[in-house]
């Protein structure tokens, strides 16, 4: 079946007027690097109202961005700065749960700037649930129409106008589409992730030096 941003919305049409009654939430995020700002998506309420009870509870406070890729993204949630094991191994299993999918592309994609749900991969994980803490931010690269092409196939349909000229004049990363759930975005702040994904990394793209989430916080629209 052809998916097309028609056939989403559509689907979505009447969860709409409940939607746009919720009010958007923000979280703003300082870390050592300066601050960013995404908005939550209120079309995918699991992760949306998981990420607000991770925010509330501090649970980020402190959190490594532990892997980063030059011209891909931004990887947070999977470390924490403490150098002590037994706070180590009590963080992670804390937070070893996932979440089901909410990936509802073509409405919502790896454009640059998308905040995102990480996971563990398909072999392990068809039904392709997320991490309850971990996430990322992409940075990515631009594309041309003659690279974007191979992206339309028969499980993802074509890609939208839309989606294919942001992807040409933002950049993103299109081959994540439909693997991963999409439940935000960068509002403000890009100046920050632009730093942060320029850091020096080791061969298993964990920076050199520590960047480090200071604090989380729910805060008014930007």
């Amino acid at each position: 079946m052809k998916v097309t941003l028609f056939t989403i919305l559509l689907a979505l049409l009447p969860y709409t007027s409940l939607l746009a009654q919720e009010p958007e939430t923000y979280v703003k995020f300082d870390t050592n690097k300066g601050s960013f700002t995404v908005k939550l998506y209120n079309e995918t309420p699991i992760h949306r109202d998981n990420f607000i009870k991770l925010v509330e509870t501090h649970a980020y406070d402190d959190l490594l961005f532990h892997r980063i890729i030059k011209g891909f993204m931004c990887q947070a949630g999977g470390d924490i700065r403490d150098k002590d094991e037994h706070q180590k191994k009590y963080f992670k299993q804390k937070y070893d749960y996932t979440l089901p999918a909410e990936i509802l592309y073509p409405l919502y994609y790896h454009k640059r700037g998308a905040l995102a749900a990480a996971r563990i991969g398909d072999e392990h994980n068809p039904e392709r649930e997320s991490s309850g803490i971990q996430f990322y931010i992409v940075t990515g690269e631009y594309f041309l129409d003659s690279d974007l092409r191979k992206y339309d196939t028969p499980e993802r349909g074509t890609m939208p106008s839309e989606v294919r000229e942001a992807y040409k004049t933002e950049g993103g990363a299109p081959h994540l589409d439909g693997a991963y759930t999409v439940f935000g975005e960068v509002v403000s702040g890009m100046k920050t992730i632009q730093k942060i994904e320029s850091v020096p990394t080791d061969p298993e793209d964990r920076p050199v030096k520590d960047v480090y989430i200071r604090s989380a916080e729910i805060v008014k629209k930007p």
